[in-house]
This record gives structure tokens, C-alpha cells and sequence, in this order.
């Protein structure tokens, strides 16, 4: 049986959800002006678990991950580069989007742009407005906090604790201090409305989205634990007044990762991109690192956990290989499996998604995997290898033809690069994948020369070190055998 810590009641609750065995789960995605972080790797691969143990737990989930694609900081990072709001968040929605797929996180059913549901938006707040939830001032519409009567239920704060230290903006057009915006006036970036040119506050998009793209009520919405104020609980204030329904079922919501302590942020200047991380670990060590951890609690980052996750890491994936080769690839497996360590994964993961005891089971199974080989015992092999292969599938590793870090790729060159007379000095200091680059553009070369001899010595070479080039119509590729 599945239990969930949910934020609103801030209890383990049974998940049942609203409609049978469907399920519909909305994670809040990026806001897409700038380079996407280690926190954003730890927000989604958190919900990347979730699905695919949902899934694997055999629910029929439909997942919806939103684009923000308006907002004040891709308006400045646009201003700042004389360029328009679109070029910025292309730019960084493909970025994003070119992350998540190395780390493997599973691509969203539906992935709605806010920029593409205005009138969806517009139609809330019209119904807000006719309701009296929501006023219009000089083009700016605001929503009545004080109206809502559950408002602070989900960050647990009352309206008096929320008037002495509200951290918003006054404003001479607010009725309150603690009204937010629906709708902001804006002549220069804005959309047409009944109330003039003008464009949505952020906390409306989201409502918006997961109606038009989910329903009315959801069984889960995820993100970050910085959202829970003041983001999802202005969410629920208005869905719920503009719905007249209960808003959410299950509120999930992930830990920080920090870093001396501190939360992990682009105002602290503190972040590290996911493009920067792949440099130094591979996509299913950072997986590890992160669900070393309990999803709910804060994840301090530094190279040493990384380290340590590298080498937890390389037992599963040794562990798999050395099977695989043994029992003969990976069609010798079976599809049915069953055992004490399924009993044990799930039990851990019916428990709020508790990766740690799940990766212990990982870890026993590689026992007796490596047992089996060391037995020759086919059978016994073929019977965990089915298991440990399963389970790490659910936890999203991606065991086969792994891409090696630039740093693991300079490593296994450096047995070749003195044979390769061609390359410089200043080239041996590169990084892997530009000496890789200047071996690919000599040994091309070679080739249009017809220089046999250089495009076959840079051919035995890499061979010797299990690396094989790919020739496509657009480019040469390399991949470990």
C-alpha cells in the first residue's frame, strides 16, 4: 500500500486516488531565462522517480510539466540582450530541455507554455472578478486574500502571522497588503484583455495549465519546497474559489540541495549548472547522489558525495554488466519477477518513495549477482540480474552505452595520446571531448588525403582502448563498445 507525505496535512496518508486507478500528477516547471541548475536536476529527477514508481506500481499516470515562458526575468535578461522574450526562453526551454534528456528524466505527457494559455487565464480571472475574489485597479487585477478562508492551510500560517511579516509588495492599488497579482498591466510586453494590455502573474499560470491540461482537481502536484509560499498556496486560493472544488489531493514537495549550508540559488550566485556537472560525473552518478537521500530532505553538495555516489554507482553498473556478459546479453532475462528484494523495494518505496532503502536492495542484488557468476551458476545469475536490472530501470538509471565524462574520457586517451603524434602540446591539456574532436578532424582529414596509413593508426588506437568511430551523412560520431 502506497503512503505519501502530504504537505497540506503534513501526515503519511494513503494514496487513493480521485478517479480509480488513473492519476493525474502536475510538477511545476521551469521558468526558462537562464541555465538550468543542480536543484532543477534534483526537483526533477525527484519527480521522474515518483512517475516512474507510480507507473511501475501499475497506475496510469498522466503527467504535466508547465513551460514559464512570461515573466519579469526573461522580459530583463531580453531587454538586457536587445533581443526578444522569445529568443530568450527558446533559447533556454532547448537548454533545459537538452538536460533533462542526458539525465534522463522522463519527457512529460503534455509540457504547456504559459505564452499559449492566456485565454485559458484570462477566462479564470474574469470568473474570479465576477465572484468578488478578485478586483481590477488601473489595468491591474489583484485577488482578495481575506476573502479565501483556507488561505495559509498549506504553508501553515495564519493571516495575522502573514500581515506582520508578509514579505509582498504594497502597493496604492491593492485593496491589502497581501492581495497578489492575477493579471499585471504591461503596454510594452503585454496581451490583449478585458482589463487592457497586460500579462499574467505567475501564480495564475499554473492554475490555469493544469485545468486546461489535467482537470479541475488533481491527485498530485509536486515542485520545489520554495514554492510551497508563495506560489501553491496562492494556487489554491484561486483554483479553488474559480473551481469550487478542492484543488489538490496530494501536495509533494522536495528538499533543497545546499551548499555550505546554504540553499542552492541563482540570487546567491551558488548554483552549478547541470551542464558544468556532467563535465565531471555522468548522468546516473548525479541520479544516485540524488536519491541517496529522502526527497523531502535538504541535499548538501559537494564533490566528495559526489565521489562516493560515483563509486555506489559503479557497483550496480559493474554489477550488470559483469551479468550480462556472463548469462549472454540481456535477452536471456526474464520480464516475470518476484523475490524477497522486489518485496523489500517496494515496501521502501510504498513508504513516501524512500530511495535510500531501495538502493540497498540494489546493492544485495548485485551480491548475489556477483555470487552467481562467481558460482557459474547460470540460473541463480539470470534470476537477480532480472530483478536488480528491473529495479534499477524504475529508478531511472541508464545502464547501457553510457556516455563517459569529458574527465573519464581524457583519462582512458591518455593510454593512446602519445601515439598520436599529430596532436599538440596545447592540445593534450584539453578537456576529453575536444581531444576526442581533434582526433575525429585528423583521422577525416587522413581519410580525404587517402592517407591509410594515419586514418588506420588512429583506428587500432582507439580500439585498443574500446572506443569505435560512427561515420552518418552529417558527422562522425564515437561510442565505447
Amino acid at each position: 500500500m502506497l503512503k505519501l507525505q502530504n504537505t497540506f496535512s503534513n501526515t503519511l496518508e494513503e494514496f487513493i486516488p480521485i478517479n480509480g486507478n488513473k492519476v493525474n500528477m502536475y510538477v511545476c516547471g521551469p521558468t526558462v531565462y537562464d541555465y538550468p541548475h543542480l536543484g532543477h536536476a534534483r526537483c526533477y529527477i525527484t519527480w521522474d522517480m515518483v512517475l516512474r514508481y507510480l507507473r511501475f506500481s501499475g497506475y496510469d499516470v498522466t503527467y504535466c510539466r508547465n513551460v514559464t515562458d512570461v515573466d519579469d526575468k526573461i522580459i530583463n535578461k531580453a531587454k538586457a540582450e536587445n533581443t526578444t522574450t522569445e529568443v530568450i526562453s527558446k533559447r533556454y526551454y532547448d537548454i533545459f530541455s537538452e538536460a533533462m534528456a542526458k539525465l534522463n528524466v522522463t519527457k512529460p505527457d503534455i509540457e504547456p507554455f504559459a505564452t499559449k494559455t492566456i485565454g485559458e487565464m484570462i477566462s479564470i480571472v474574469k470568473d474570479l472578478i465576477n465572484n468578488d475574489f478578485a478586483y481590477e485597479k488601473d489595468g491591474d487585477v489583484y485577488f482578495r486574500v481575506k476573502k479565501f478562508k483556507d488561505y495559509g492551510k498549506l504553508s501553515k500560517q495564519s493571516i495575522d502571522d502573514l500581515m506582520a511579516g508578509a514579505r509582498v509588495e504594497a502597493s496604492d492599488k491593492k485593496e491589502d497588503v497581501l492581495d497578489f497579482a492575477l493579471w499585471k498591466k504591461d503596454e510594452e510586453f503585454g496581451y490583449n484583455s478585458p482589463w487592457g494590455k497586460g500579462r499574467p502573474g505567475w501564480h495564475i499560470e499554473c492554475s490555469a495549465m493544469s485545468r486546461k491540461h489535467l482537470a479541475k482537481q488533481l491527485d498530485i502536484h509536486a515542485g520545489g519546497a520554495d514554492l510551497i509560499f508563495p506560489h501553491h498556496e496562492n494556487e489554491i486560493a484561486q483554483s479553488e474559489c474559480a473551481n469550487g472544488c478542492r484543488f489538490v489531493k496530494y501536495w509533494l514537495h522536495n528538499g533543497f540541495v545546499t551548499i555550505n549550508k546554504e540553499k542552492m540559488s541563482k540570487s546567491l550566485k551558488n548554483f552549478i549548472t547541470i551542464q558544468d556537472l556532467l563535465e565531471k560525473y555522468n548522468a546516473d552518478t548525479i541520479r544516485f547522489f540524488i536519491l541517496t537521500n529522502h526527497y523531502r530532505m535538504p541535499v548538501e553538495f559537494n564533490d566528495e558525495a559526489l565521489l562516493s555516489a560515483q563509486n555506489g554507482f559503479k557497483r550496480i553498473k559493474n554489477a550488470i554488466n559483469e551479468g550480462l556478459k556472463f548469462v549472454g546479453g540481456k535477452e536471456k532475462l526474464s520480464e516475470n519477477i518476484e523475490g524477497e528484494e522486489l518485496n523489500k523495494f517496494k515496501e521502501g518505496m510504498d513508504n513516501d518513495f524512500n530511495t535510500s532503502v531501495a538502493l540497498s536492495v540494489l546493492f544485495d542484488l548485485c551480491g548475489s549477482v556477483n555470487q552467481g557468476i562467481a558460482e557459474k551458476n547460470t540460473e541463480k545469475t539470470i534470476k537477480y540480474l532480472s530483478v536488480l536490472s528491473k529495479l534499477s530501470d524504475v529508478l531511472g538509471f541508464k545502464i547501457e552505452k553510457e556516455q563517459l565524462t569529458a574527465e573519464e574520457l581524457k583519462e582512458k586517451l591518455s593510454e593512446i595520446i602519445p601515439e598520436l603524434d599529430f596532436l599538440t602540446e596545447e592540445d593534450k591539456t584539453q578537456d576529453g571531448y575536444s581531444i576526442m574532436d581533434k582526433i575525429i578532424t585528423a583521422r577525416n582529414l587522413a581519410r580525404q588525403e587517402k592517407n591509410w596509413a594515419v586514418s588506420d593508426k588512429i583506428r587500432n588506437s582507439l580500439d585498443k582502448i574500446g572506443i569505435i568511430l560512427k561515420d552518418t551523412k552529417e558527422k562522425t560520431y564515437w561510442e565505447e563498445k
